[in-house]
């Protein structure tokens, strides 16, 4: 293909788009900079990557708990996949009509947005052993463990707990 082959279809593909990138630059038909979109569109894809660095299996630090943390809509879930002790109905659940669900297979994790590197936010999780939900924000440490940390109103206030992933 001749170079000015190459320079229409770039220039027809280009003369109406306009993209908007983290940087919070605009570009537009006028203005873009080939260069300069090239070099973000790697970065775009190492940070979806990281993004999906908890998607998998993991285990609750007293070992007892499995829980598969999924992506959805580019957002994240989690469920119980497996588990010992404690009821296996989700009998403490404020809707009676949600009681004599299974705990297995129940989704606790629930709408978490990927925030920075480390970082998931804006999500919920729901604690089976006493019905309730909470605030939450997930956590990526250095070790590679994910704090959860559930907490009402301000993260201040609330627990955390430590997931250790298993796949």
């Amino acid at each position: 293909m001749s170079t000015s082959l190459t320079t229409i279809i770039v220039t027809a593909l280009l003369s109406s788009l306009t993209i908007q990138l983290n940087t919070n630059k605009t570009y537009s038909n006028d203005s873009i900079n080939l260069f300069e979109l090239s070099l973000s569109i790697p970065i775009k894809q190492a940070e979806l990557k990281h993004a999906d660095a908890i998607i998998g299996i993991w285990m609750n630090a007293e070992k007892n708990v499995k829980f598969l943390i999924y992506k959805s809509n580019n957002k994240y879930f989690g469920k119980i996949l497996w588990g010992t002790g404690g009821d296996p109905k989700d009998s403490k659940n404020p809707n009676p009509e949600l009681r004599s669900r299974d705990v297995i297979g129940l989704v606790i994790l629930n709408n978490f947005e990927y925030r920075d590197k480390d970082t998931w936010d804006n999500g919920t999780i729901y604690d089976p052993k006493n019905g309730k939900t909470y605030d939450c924000k997930l956590t990526l440490a250095n070790d590679g463990k994910l704090e959860v940390r559930g907490y009402v109103g301000v993260s201040l206030f609330g627990r955390t707990e430590i997931w250790t992933k298993i796949k």
